[in-house]
């Protein structure tokens, strides 16, 4: 699962092939159907295991933080040069979001599952709002979140990823 996982969010799910994920590890396309039923069911798959991956880090980043809450820590550590440089262990939303956005339904779900549990994150780190004031802010942040690392990584000029990223977590943090 790691390999399909990182084969998709560093060339998209469409560029991707059954090769690309079996040759590393050995196996023939043929072994691949004797584990899944089809690419599409791999694809949910590896985007749930992916998003696990990056929950599990945020989490951690907001344990490991001096912040009473860690909502920063959490912006910080996803909204990162890091992350825009490290597509191979990146969240799938910002790698593969518009490739997901067309994919089948066990997929979709995999993603909004993954979505849900970056909102999670987020909104139980919004001291002093209400659980729906928590929520609603914590999908503009995780939609802005998103969105910086996705455009960081579109244009050209590094200044101008850089700043994408440095303008969102300023705004973030206002919140």
């Amino acid at each position: 699962m790691e390999v399909a996982a990182r084969e998709f969010r560093i060339h998209g799910i469409q560029a991707t092939g059954l090769n690309n994920v079996m040759s590393p590890l050995g196996l023939t396309q043929g072994g691949f159907y004797r584990h899944f039923s089809s690419k599409d069911q791999l694809i949910a798959e590896a985007c749930s295991q992916a998003m696990t991956e990056v929950i599990d880090g945020l989490e951690a980043a907001a344990r490991d933080s001096d912040a009473d809450n860690g909502f920063a820590a959490v912006v910080n550590a996803y909204v990162s040069e890091h992350h825009r440089d490290t597509r191979t262990g990146g969240c799938p939303l910002a790698a593969m979001g518009s490739e997901l956005a067309r994919a089948d339904a066990q997929t979709r779900a995999a993603a909004t599952q993954g979505f849900e549990e970056l909102v999670d994150v987020l909104a139980k780190r919004m001291d002093g709002k209400s659980p729906k004031a928590a929520r609603s802010s914590a999908v503009f942040a995780a939609a802005a979140m998103i969105g910086a690392v996705t455009m960081s990584r579109v244009v050209e000029d590094s200044d101008a990823s850089a700043a994408i990223l440095e303008d969102v977590k300023q705004h973030l943090g206002a919140m």
